[in-house]
């Protein structure tokens, strides 16, 4: 294992996920001398633990695979997991791999081991871990995170998932359509609360005709050890029976290690690293030199997010200024149909006071809506067809979020994105001519009728 023989670097990179390992090797490709540290797998959760599994397990499920052809699918593509692929990328760029748990006590020095590491800059990859909610009896139930349910060859008869968020629904669609009888129980009244109505009420349908359960406005208050699972008893009253418990209620930013307070670093347990608008760790009285940080130890969620914060360091440990822009970051949920979110969301503008305008069509008055999903209504995501909404700030005229639920929504969204990102007028975007039949017929007639409205 590479081992660093000069105590000092340029830049050290603490943890090797999708914003560490892109921040290491975008800032030796640049001429930096950088170590990059990491005592868990290189490259993330995504190749390993969320993204990429959970793709390739709901591909197979689709293609109607059995489990164990799936599961074996699975480990060919995560590398079962293993991360010598990862670590050959970065020893080939030019980074040297430091493994192990490493610990900021103040700007410019890492402790790795029993080894002091001085640098330069330090750049904040920590990442993030799985939330496990305090009801009683639960830590003694036979319970996943997502990193169980999507590295285990177990595949349980009967599931309580718990979170109807994004993680969630995509493991209750993936276990139900492999032959477990799954249950999902979620505090809010409605799948996916913190995007649009429409998009938790069309996945709901498909995934209860998935053979999914929905317990919805509801959580446990307590788990109690059955023979040969378990029982969790919910607010409501009602009771459920499962071998395995999955929770995926949310994760927090991993931050034990970073004990910052001499450099004037408030950092209070669960909360995100604090950073301005060009990724500078903030401390009581300003962005702290040498100190960066980028990905869900921000209290950002995606990998998109994650990628976009580590070039904007990148930039600035190089001298050159960037600003993140959050306004077109995408949400995707993998299920079937897809669910695709990017910009604001009704709930957040209502929050914000924001004067927002809607306007949205029915992939099923579409063509291509007709063709694919006429007669379908017993497949997964079938019969519904989906729905496109656009929004658009009614002060500006432009748009500035969307949510689409539909086969692939993922792919043809991205010229929303796009259109949301350059702040393209809608008088522009409504002249955008779309193949036919495709579901851009239905992101074309929501943006004229959103243009029509203003």
């Amino acid at each position: 294992m590479p081992v660093s023989r000069n105590p000092h670097h340029d830049v050290v990179v603490l943890g090797g996920g999708t914003a560490g390992e892109l921040a290491a090797r975008e800032l030796a490709e640049a001429g930096r001398d950088v170590a990059l540290v990491e005592g868990r797998l290189l490259g993330g959760e995504a190749p390993y633990l969320s993204a990429v599994p959970i793709a390739s397990l709901l591909h197979s499920a689709r293609c109607g695979e059995a489990w164990e052809t799936a599961v074996a699918r699975r480990a060919e593509l995560t590398g079962g997991p293993e991360d010598a692929a990862a670590q050959a990328r970065l020893i080939q760029a030019g980074v040297t791999v430091l493994r192990g748990r490493g610990r900021v006590l103040q700007p410019g020095r890492v402790i790795v081991g029993e080894t002091t590491v001085t640098c330069d800059d330090i750049v904040i990859c920590t990442g993030s871990e799985p939330v496990v909610p305090g009801v009683e009896g639960l830590a003694e139930a036979p319970i996943w995170t997502s990193d169980e349910a999507l590295t285990t060859s177990d595949l349980p008869r009967r599931l309580v998932v718990l979170g109807g968020g994004r993680v969630g629904c995509a493991l209750a669609q993936l276990y139900a359509a492999f032959g477990s009888q799954v249950t999902v129980v979620e505090q809010a009244g409605r799948l996916l609360p913190a995007e649009a109505a429409f998009t938790g009420e069309i996945l709901g349908d498909a995934l209860r005709r998935a053979g999914v359960d929905l317990r919805l406005g509801t959580e446990p208050v307590k788990v109690e050890r059955t023979f040969p699972g378990v029982r969790l008893w919910l607010t409501d009253g009602g009771a459920l029976d499962a071998d395995r418990i999955l929770v995926a209620v949310g994760r927090r930013p991993r931050t034990e290690d970073l004990v910052l307070s001499e450099a004037g670093v408030e950092l209070r347990p669960g909360e995100p690293l604090p950073i301005d608008e060009s990724c500078r760790v903030l401390g009581v009285e300003g962005p702290v030199p040498g100190l960066w940080a980028a990905g869900d130890v921000t209290g950002q969620r995606t990998v998109h997010a994650a990628a976009h914060q580590a070039r904007v360091a990148v930039a600035g440990v190089l001298g050159k200024r960037r600003e993140a822009d959050y306004r077109a970051i995408p949400r995707w949920v993998p299920t079937s149909p897809a669910v695709y979110a990017v910009g604001v969301s009704p709930q957040e503008a209502a929050e914000a006071g924001m004067d927002l305008l809607s306007a949205g069509y029915d992939l099923a008055a579409t063509t291509r809506g007709r063709i694919e999903h006429a007669g379908l209504t017993g497949r997964p995501g079938g019969g519904s067809g989906g729905r496109v909404e656009v929004y658009a700030d009614r002060s500006t005229g432009l748009l500035v979020g969307a949510a689409a639920v539909g086969p692939y929504a993922e792919e043809w969204m991205g010229e929303i994105t796009m259109a949301i990102r350059a702040g393209i007028p809608l008088s522009v975007l409504t002249e955008v001519v779309h193949a036919f039949p495709t579901y851009g017929e239905a992101v074309e007639a929501s943006l004229r009728e959103l243009a029509a409205r203003l």
